[in-house]
């Protein structure tokens, strides 16, 4: 599982997920594709720089583990995850808060992962957008939207319920057998 965010691996919301990932016994590995001095408005929205990035981050880590790979992302790093993830072997992709309207149209039709895109209910100016990216996609997708959140997710509860709908379709499509390959643990 690689995180990926556009303001970076110490930003506590990423942490939590990443702890919350490991409560249910996935892997994480918060990634930041910006140095420190590579963080200008031009990089940052730099989507094919930041796919580069986590393509070879991706590469790296197939090196080290078999286990399957997942990507999720907010913000920018959201539109670096689909991007890398088009025609690659990544078994799932969550965008929180993310901006997939910055990944290329051919990039979201050439999708296999499973994603939802999930967006708070108060976040119109980000609904606006999801919903024509998402109509590129042809593989499973979903618009969750999280009923009283705000684009931080701020307000009672919003943060937990996004955390588990992300949770929850990585579970799924993580520990389900490919391909007739048992479940780990599985007997």
């Amino acid at each position: 599982m690689i995180l990926v965010r556009g303001a970076g691996r110490h930003d506590p919301r990423a942490q939590g997920f990443a702890d919350a990932l490991l409560g249910r016994v996935l892997g994480a590995l918060l990634l930041d594709l910006l140095a420190d001095g590579e963080r200008t408005p031009h990089n940052v929205h730099d989507i094919v720089l930041l796919a580069r990035r986590l393509r070879a981050a991706s590469q790296w880590l197939r090196r080290v583990t078999p286990l399957p790979m997942a990507y999720f992302g907010m913000g920018t790093g959201a539109a670096a995850a689909l991007e890398a993830a088009a025609g690659d072997d990544i078994r799932a992709v969550v965008s929180r808060s993310g901006r997939p309207d910055l990944a290329g149209p051919a990039a979201l039709a050439a999708m296999k992962a499973p994603t939802p895109f999930v967006v708070g209910e108060l976040d119109t100016w980000l609904l606006g957008r999801t919903r024509p990216a998402a109509d590129w996609m042809r593989c499973e997708h979903r618009l969750a939207v999280v009923p009283g959140a705000t684009p931080a997710f701020t307000g009672p509860r919003v943060l937990d319920t996004a955390t588990a709908l992300g949770l929850d379709w990585f579970t799924d499509r993580l520990l389900q057998p490919v391909s007739g390959t048992p479940r780990p643990g599985a007997v």
